[in-house]
């Protein structure tokens, strides 16, 4: 029995002949899981929109449009890719087991975090503040769980069944270590919605414990990333945005650290939250400045990349969601410094964010209507996958 629906055809002698198959839906069979960036792209303007320390007028209405914007992406992607995996099963397995589309399922995680996050800081305007709990509760739950086990299948599946040339670290390897991250950095939004007591603590050091799961993880592979650029050369043109990657674990972990500090002395005893405190000022003002210094050499990259005729890729949105997440670390070490340079490099730094978003879905636009997206990413060089 066919698998899919065949049709005949015939040669020039009337022969029949067999024709390839029909997929339904074919618009679906390449839309992967590296869409869930422009959900996180997106939604990561408003939270860090509402994170800014100045007073821009008009701001937070314009941060709640967008939040609204954030969540039909998210619906929507989520359908496609749910008719992704129901009509194109062997394509959905395909992407599993191809190490240049294997990482990117870390992003569901993200995507639905940076909603329910949204939907907490901003769309409790909309929907009143219960509301936005109870969904924020909801995203934040599916979100983790997604997380932790992307963190974990990903880098099986890289052991067990992919196998990976010398030299061939990519910083899109962080996607799924990354999201357990982004969970310690939304976490503490709900921590004051629990009553003072086991599960108000709990929450806070299971929000702590992946906040060090993913700084851990993140460790040790970019160092693996720097020491492929030195030894190899610069990425591929159309790779080279995602060297922008490197600031999601970067400002997301400066993020959380502070965040933690803000919940930590209602959730924990005097002498640890006072640690809290201490320890978001003296972690994230270093690892500020290792961002900065990051942001420079990617920045330097691009500009080589573009002079050299990179085009616009989906890659375009790696320049989203990573500089949003130091955006609300810069906003966050200025709430606990009180020092104007780092309240100047946050306002700074969403000016690019709105930039690169502005960009980036101008262009993801014209793709779709143009017909040119969506495209998943294809392998740089063929690759085989070990079988036992």
């Amino acid at each position: 029995m066919a698998i899919f629906p065949q049709t005949k055809t015939q040669t020039k002698t009337g022969a029949p002949a067999s024709a390839a198959p029909v997929h339904r839906l074919p618009s679906l069979r390449h839309l992967g899981p590296n869409w869930y960036a422009t959900v996180m792209g997106t939604a990561i303007v408003a939270t860090a929109g509402a994170a800014l320390p100045v007073d821009v007028p008009g701001l937070r209405t314009a941060c709640v449009v967008v939040w609204a914007v954030s969540s039909v992406l998210l619906a929507v992607v989520l359908a496609a890719r749910a008719g992704h995996w129901v009509l194109h099963r062997d394509q959905a397995r395909a992407d599993l087991l191809d190490p240049a589309v294997a990482p990117f399922h870390g992003c569901l995680s993200m995507a639905l975090l940076a909603v329910g996050a949204g939907t907490l800081v901003v769309g409790r305007d909309v929907i009143g503040h219960p509301a936005a709990v109870a969904v924020d509760a909801v995203l934040f739950t599916a979100g983790t769980v997604a997380g932790l086990a992307a963190a974990v299948a990903i880098p099986y599946l890289m052991v067990v069944r992919h196998r990976l040339a010398p030299g061939t670290a990519s910083p899109v390897w962080l996607l799924p270590l990354v999201a357990p991250m982004v969970s310690a950095a939304v976490g503490p939004l709900l921590v004051p919605e629990l009553a003072p007591g086991q599960g108000r603590e709990a929450l806070l050091l299971a929000c702590y414990a992946m906040f060090g799961l993913s700084l851990l993880a993140t460790l040790v592979v970019v160092p693996l990333v720097f020491g492929r650029l030195v030894h190899h050369g610069p990425l591929p043109l159309a790779l080279t945005p995602t060297l922008f990657l490197v600031l999601g674990p970067l400002g997301q972990s400066t993020t959380a650290a502070n965040q933690l500090a803000d919940v930590a002395p209602g959730a924990v005893p005097a002498p640890y939250a006072s640690a809290f405190g201490a320890f978001a000022v003296l972690y994230g003002v270093p690892v500020m400045g290792f961002a900065l210094l990051w942001l420079a050499l990617s920045a330097a990259m691009v500009v080589r990349a573009v002079r050299r005729g990179m085009g616009f890729t989906m890659t375009w949105w790696g320049f989203t969601f990573p500089v949003g997440t130091c955006v609300t670390g810069a906003a966050g070490l200025a709430r606990h410094t009180g020092l104007d340079a780092f309240t100047w490099l946050a306002a700074a730094l969403y000016a690019l964010l709105v930039t690169a978003w502005a960009f980036a879905g101008v262009r993801t636009l014209g793709g779709l209507f143009s017909g040119a997206l969506p495209a998943g990413p294809r392998p740089l060089r063929p690759v085989t996958v070990r079988t036992t």
